[in-house]
């Protein structure tokens, strides 16, 4: 049996793939099995991933909503735009969840040019300007020419001084960062010049979806209990991770939501933090 991709190719279906993905939204072995032998019944040659994923999604959800709000975390990235806007600033907790002082959209002078900085991180004598590559394509990949353009950046910014954060420190290194993936080209060439790149699913170890699911950044956008308004309200606010609103419960009176919606929020977001993840 093949699966149409959302660029439209046809690849063979995974199962293994399929229940690993189930495992890792932290539904338990006997809940995955119930989910996957339900989609199974409804499989068919040709089915789009889109369609796999809403199947999975909805009888993850009837089980628990934390087990579909992790499973959702591809997704969730995708409505962190349509520019990539709010993932500039999702990245930034990221990064200041590891310690790092942290600022988005900055302006700086290289030796050649000007450059537009997504996010300035510093931490100790550490300066880094961050570049985020958002893309709203499940399938998409991110190709060598960006990682060849991104180092000509960093090599134009890297050792001179600027001033944030009240010091000057001299710009130390850079990092390209995406939601989507990296083509075998963009991670031998970013492996050749040690270049920082952080992906989906890259590198093996601490890319994007491990560290999500090690630390607990869920963007608020995972949530199931909320609606496309609802996201968008709240990420207007400034509230960017599901640990925001679990620190402040107020960000929910945003929204036109009675006490039972907020209860049900606030439930799901407690969930997803506190469920255990199955590795595989």
């Amino acid at each position: 049996m093949q699966v149409k991709k959302y660029s439209g190719e046809l690849v063979p279906f995974d199962p293994h793939s399929l229940r690993q993905s189930l495992f890792r939204s932290g539904a338990t072995e006997a809940q995955v099995e119930q989910v996957y032998q339900a989609i199974q019944a409804k499989l068919y040659d040709g089915i789009s991933t889109r369609e796999l994923y809403d199947m999975a999604f909805d009888s993850l959800k009837e089980h628990k909503g934390a087990h579909a709000a992790r499973y959702a975390l591809k997704k969730a990235l995708q409505e962190l735009g349509p520019e990539g806007f709010y993932f500039e600033r999702w990245i930034a907790k990221l990064f200041a969840d590891d310690g790092y002082q942290t600022m988005t959209s900055q302006t700086i002078k290289g030796r050649a040019i000007t450059h537009e900085i997504d996010v300035i991180a510093l931490q100790g004598d550490e300066l880094l300007a961050i570049e985020c590559k958002f893309r709203n394509d499940a399938d998409a990949k991110i190709s060598v020419t960006t990682p060849m353009y991104f180092l000509s950046r960093v090599n134009d910014i890297k050792g001179l001084p600027y001033n944030f954060f009240g010091s000057e420190k001299k710009l130390s290194d850079g990092w390209l960062v995406t939601n989507a993936h990296l083509t075998l080209d963009s991670k031998t060439f970013g492996s050749y010049y040690k270049l920082n790149l952080l992906a989906w699913d890259y590198p093996a170890e601490k890319n994007i979806k491990q560290r999500v699911d090690n630390k607990g950044l869920y963007p608020i956008t995972c949530l199931s209990t909320l609606s496309t308004m609802d996201k968008a309200t709240l990420l207007k606010n400034e509230c960017i991770l599901v640990q925001d609103l679990i620190h402040m419960p107020k960000f929910l009176d945003h929204l036109q939501a009675d006490g039972g919606k907020r209860k049900r929020i606030l439930q799901e977001a407690t969930e997803l933090l506190h469920t255990p993840v199955e590795m595989v």
